[in-house]
């Protein structure tokens, strides 16, 4: 019986992640043609039609959402052993796909990448912002190697987690709408225009269980997914929000910044698969996010839940 290949999958896995197959071609570096010849075939091992193709576009039919899953975890698995291999040969080379909240993308991990390149000049960094959710999905299915992100609820089994720290979520807000103070109460904000996080993220669900122990439901007037885009438009005087500390280095003038009283924090973990084969960009990777416990200014008091494996010579002599 025939079986899929690696091109054949590679380039179906492709022609979805792009929309089309020109797209698709370009990330392999091959023609349309071979792209289209090697989803053909897959298409008739198969037995199935995958692709639903358009004039310019390539959409998965039913059969190829439910064969897509499982193309990628072969993929990954493909990775995984070409990564085995790459750990003995000479060179400092690797990939590291990590995905995050663009939060901690733009406030946290700056000078921890900066770090990263310094020690392992050949490794490829390859970063992904999304909800947690979607980040924690893509790494289950082997789309990203590792993550972080604000821990959720639960976590699926193939899954690991290491907390790093709770960042407390504050107020912040104009002093013409909301008085300076130490700290301010769910009704006092609620009094205001507010301006939140998009719904689905685990940061504005953790806004809203703060707002519902004062027995409130809270109805911002914007909702954004950007926390850069939040600030902007609260300093322009539209509105109070709730932001994480880490993407408020100082109050800009004529804002108030105060803690949230009962305190609220969300918990900043690095996430990745059980199963993950941990090569030695995996673990420069992995060392560097660890020192986020000591970034100044940002409270970390998660209790640490047992560390990630490291290779001593991987290991850093002193906190950052």
């Amino acid at each position: 019986m025939r079986t899929p290949t690696l091109r054949q999958l590679s380039s179906f896995i492709a022609a979805v992640e792009t929309g089309s197959l020109s797209a698709a071609a370009r990330r392999l570096s091959i023609t349309q043609p071979a792209a289209s010849q090697q989803i053909k075939e897959l298409e008739r091992t198969l037995g199935v039609k995958l692709l639903q193709r358009g004039a310019s576009s390539a959409q998965p039919t039913t059969a190829g959402e439910a064969v897509l899953s499982h193309a990628t975890r072969v993929q990954s698995a493909v990775d995984n052993l070409v990564a085995a291999a790459a750990s003995f040969r000479i060179g400092a080379v690797g990939r590291i796909r990590l995905g995050t909240g663009a939060t901690a993308c733009i406030h946290l991990l700056p000078p921890l990448l900066a770090r990263m390149k310094q020690r392992m000049p050949g490794l490829e960094i390859i970063i992904a912002t999304g909800n947690t959710p979607e980040i924690l999905r893509s790494v289950l299915e082997g789309r990203l190697d590792v993550a972080l992100v604000t821990l959720a609820a639960r976590l699926d089994r193939a899954l690991e987690a290491k907390r790093l720290l709770n960042e407390p979520l504050v107020a912040y807000a104009p002093a013409s709408l909301l008085r300076p103070a130490n700290f301010v109460r769910a009704a006092a904000i609620n009094a205001i225009p507010l301006i939140l996080y998009e719904r689905g993220g685990t940061t504005r669900s953790l806004c809203d269980s703060w707002f519902r122990r004062a027995r409130i439901c809270p109805r911002p007037i914007m909702e954004l997914g950007s926390a850069e885009a939040i600030k902007i438009l609260t300093e322009s005087g539209l509105g109070a929000t709730i932001l994480p500390l880490s993407a408020l280095k100082a109050p800009a003038p004529g804002m108030t910044l105060s803690a949230l009283r009962p305190a609220a924090s969300r918990c900043l973990a690095v996430v990745l698969r059980r199963d993950k084969l941990r090569d030695r960009g995996l673990r420069v990777c992995l060392n560097e996010l660890e020192q986020i416990r000591h970034i100044p200014n940002v409270t970390a008091t998660c209790p640490a839940n047992g560390a990630f494996d490291h290779d001593p010579a991987e290991s850093r002599s002193a906190p950052v």
